[in-house]
């Protein structure tokens, strides 16, 4: 398979998905990353792993109409370029 600019697309909406499903309650939460693992004091700069879970909840609520017209374009193409 070569480098191309459709398989760095590919492999980045392969990655955003496996973002887009994480679980919360059935997955962080059992490895240190629940919503209330984060809670940090007022005016103190957030941590990375809450900026990390911000980011995780913004991809889940923002990309999920996207990621399913993404996922149809992807299968679509290539049923029909293989």
């Amino acid at each position: 398979m070569a480098f191309t600019l459709y398989s760095l697309l590919q492999a980045s909406l392969l990655i955003v998905n496996a973002v887009a499903v994480l679980h919360e309650e059935r997955f962080l939460r059992h490895v240190g990353w629940g919503t209330d693992q984060g809670i940090g004091g007022f005016g103190e700069e957030p941590g990375i792993k809450a900026q990390l879970m911000n980011l995780v909840r913004s991809v889940r609520t923002v990309m999920r109409v996207p990621l399913i017209a993404l996922n149809s374009i992807t299968i679509v193409l290539l049923l029909l370029f293989g």
